[in-house]
């Protein structure tokens, strides 16, 4: 039915979106998802760093950005530093480098935490997903388009999809909370 497949899509998503948001949090490792989508101000217009640079990690603690003009690396390095990031750039002309400090005990509960909160984001927007779909099943059978068993096949084949997508979103928040706690 196109109406549980439109809410699989949608939680599909949200499980894309979930990923992308534990692969920016910084956990004392460097990693490119972390300023790759940092907006700057190049060539009159705003745009991700990952569109006018190339962003590689040369060890475990750099992140190092290689503009592909270099006309804009005082763009990049002032959004750098404005972001919420709290890290230090070093332009040498060419190049700039982040050294990732190591994390703190301290900061790595604070980030067990916000792990926690992205993964009940991600819930909420599942569930968001499956309530979309249950309301027009629902009134489907209402107006008599479908049988009640197929109101209930349905319903059954929706509720599967949502318990597969809750279980993904736990087991990926349980494994970066190892991750966090494990450096």
């Amino acid at each position: 039915m196109i109406h549980i497949e439109t809410a699989s899509t949608e939680m599909q998503n949200a499980l894309v979106h979930f990923d992308s948001e534990l692969a920016s949090l910084q956990i004392g490792r460097a990693n490119p998802a972390l300023v790759s989508d940092i907006m700057i101000e190049a060539y009159g217009t705003t745009q991700a760093l990952k569109a006018c640079a190339n962003i590689s990690v040369p060890d475990a603690q750099t992140i190092q950005i290689q503009p592909w003009d270099k006309g804009i690396l005082s763009s990049i390095d002032k959004a750098l530093q404005v972001s919420s990031l709290n890290l230090n750039p070093q332009n040498d002309g060419i190049v700039i480098r982040i050294n990732i400090p190591p994390t703190t005990e301290e900061r790595r509960k604070d980030l067990v935490k916000v792990v926690g909160q992205k993964a009940e984001d991600c819930r909420v927007s599942i569930r968001r997903a499956r309530q979309k779909a249950h309301d027009t099943i629902k009134s489907m059978k209402e107006s008599k388009e479908i049988s009640e068993d197929e109101y209930y096949t349905y319903e059954d084949n929706l509720q599967k999809k949502v318990d597969e997508s809750n279980k993904n979103v736990e087991e990926k928040a349980k494994k970066k909370e190892e991750e966090i706690m494990s450096i």
